[in-house]
């Protein structure tokens, strides 16, 4: 695994403990860290979520998050020996959501199982 990656993993699994337990903000109730990608040059970090709930509960945690930003740096700064700690810039996870989706439209095709045959 290289530097970039496993330093992405060291992030998701502090930014994930200081989400879930160190936040105080009831719109981040629903957020899950999944993964964190970590620029070459180490300066920038995506930090991937997941969050449940409708359109108007995503948005309003996203919000809570770009907010939480700085709180989250400096925690990071103060838990992390690492000379700089990335800019964090947290995204929406839609993987999941894909392919949610995708599962659905496959079921609305419907599918004869195998070993089975129309008449």
């Amino acid at each position: 695994m290289r530097r970039p990656e496993r330093f992405g993993e060291t992030l998701r699994e502090e930014i994930a403990e200081i989400v879930g337990f160190e936040l105080d903000d009831p719109r981040l109730e629903s957020v899950t860290v999944t993964d964190v990608k970590v620029a070459a040059d180490s300066r920038d970090a995506r930090v991937y979520v997941l969050i449940g709930g409708g359109e108007a509960e995503i948005n309003a945690a996203l919000a809570g998050l770009k907010h939480a930003a700085t709180f989250v740096h400096q925690r990071l700064a103060a838990n992390l020996n690492v000379r700089h700690v990335p800019h964090l810039h947290f995204v929406r996870d839609t993987a999941e959501e894909n392919a949610a989706r995708v599962g659905e439209i496959l079921a609305d095709l419907d599918i004869p199982e195998e070993g089975t045959t129309e008449d």
